[in-house]
Order: C-alpha cells, then sequence, then structure tokens
C-alpha cells in the first residue's frame, strides 16, 4: 500500500496530483496518520461506488483513524482547508454515498471496530463506527440478546448503516437504525444501541 509517509511534504501534491487544499490537508495530518495514509490508486478505487449504476469516483486519498480524537482532528483540518470528506464503512450500501464527485478524503473507520460495553439489564450497548453487525450479535450471543436490523449485509458496519438508516426483514418487528440508535455523537465514533430480545430463541433486541 502506497502512504503518504514516503513523501517529503513538496512531493506530495506533485505524487498524485491534488489540489493544494487536499495536499496541504494531507502534510498536516502525516505527523498523527504516519502509515495510515493511502493515495494508491487501488485503495482509492476500492473506496469509491462500485454497486451501483453509477460511474466510481474515487477520493484524493483514504485515510484510517483509531480513535475519537483522530476522527475529530480529520475533520478539523478537513474543514480548515474547505476540504470535502467520505465516511466510508464497509462499503456495501447501494446508494452511492462512497462516491467523491469533488475527491477530498474517505475516512475508514475499519480500524475503529470495539465493541466498547454491554449493559444487559439496559438492554444497550455502546460501540464504535466501525463494528461490523456480524461482530456485534457475535459479542451479544452469551447475553442473550441481538442487533436486530439486517440489511442483508452480514458485514455491514454499525455506522454505516445508521448513516443510511437501514433497514431490512426484520424492521416490521424491531424498526429500523432510527428506532435502534439512542445517541450518536456528532462525530459518530461512538454509537449507543439499544437491544431487543432475539426471536426466535427467547433473545432480546439490542440497542445501540
Amino acid at each position: 500500500m502506497e502512504n503518504l509517509t514516503s513523501l517529503a511534504p513538496s512531493e506530495v501534491s506533485a505524487a498524485r496530483s491534488l489540489s493544494p487544499p487536499v495536499a496541504s490537508a494531507l502534510e498536516r495530518l502525516e505527523a498523527s496518520f504516519r502509515g495510515r495514509i493511502s493515495t494508491g490508486e487501488a485503495i482509492r478505487l476500492q473506496h469509491a461506488n462500485t454497486l451501483t449504476s453509477l460511474p466510481a469516483e474515487p477520493p484524493d486519498a483514504v485515510i484510517w483513524p483509531e480513535t475519537t480524537a483522530e476522527v475529530a482532528e480529520i475533520v478539523a483540518c478537513a474543514s480548515a482547508f474547505a476540504v470535502p470528506i467520505i465516511a466510508f464503512g464497509a462499503g456495501s450500501s447501494l446508494e452511492g454515498h462512497v462516491n467523491a464527485p469533488r475527491g477530498g478524503i474517505a475516512v475508514d473507520f475499519g480500524k475503529m471496530n470495539r465493541v466498547l460495553e454491554i449493559r444487559p439489564d439496559d438492554l444497550d450497548c455502546t460501540v464504535e463506527a466501525g463494528v461490523t453487525r456480524h461482530g456485534l450479535n457475535t459479542e451479544l450471543r452469551s447475553t442473550g440478546l441481538f442487533f436486530p436490523v439486517d440489511p442483508g449485509a452480514e458485514f455491514a458496519t454499525i455506522g454505516g448503516m445508521a448513516a443510511t438508516r437501514a433497514s431490512g426483514t426484520t424492521t416490521v418487528r424491531y424498526g429500523s437504525m432510527r428506532d435502534n440508535v439512542i445517541i450518536s455523537p456528532p462525530s459518530w465514533p461512538l454509537a449507543r444501541w439499544c437491544a431487543p430480545p432475539a426471536a426466535p430463541v427467547n433473545r432480546q433486541p439490542a440497542m445501540i
């Protein structure tokens, strides 16, 4: 994977023909995200829409935060240089919203995949945005709870599902993501979700 840490600041814009604002933003972020920024073509194309009739429009770069503070740093830097940012979960949605028609930076939440707390008595839990539906249900299995929203993509992330207000075959009984998310902070690294009982084995759904 090609990343910007191998480039001197003066070489960043020339390497990928980046616009001056994007190049400046990446130079500022480089110190904090060493080894976690990529401008490689293959990586960028993986973070563009490929599941609809819309053409893929890749971002200028991809960055992988690991904490809430890092997400806030990316957002503040992008805002300072007026650079678009695109949140990326698993890329399994059909809305085409991960495309970057104006370039910018894709923020991949794949490293923010921790289930931080499960509260069985409250029927809820706190997770990071990159936790997958499959991963959350694996963690919940021993508590008798389950995450009920099923968009048909087992490895869709909770953050992406919240962003698209995902629904599916269980929505009539348990509601969509709008009905299952209690709190999502402004930068969306964490979410609190309410859990329902898992049918058909007498397990309760949990909420975020």
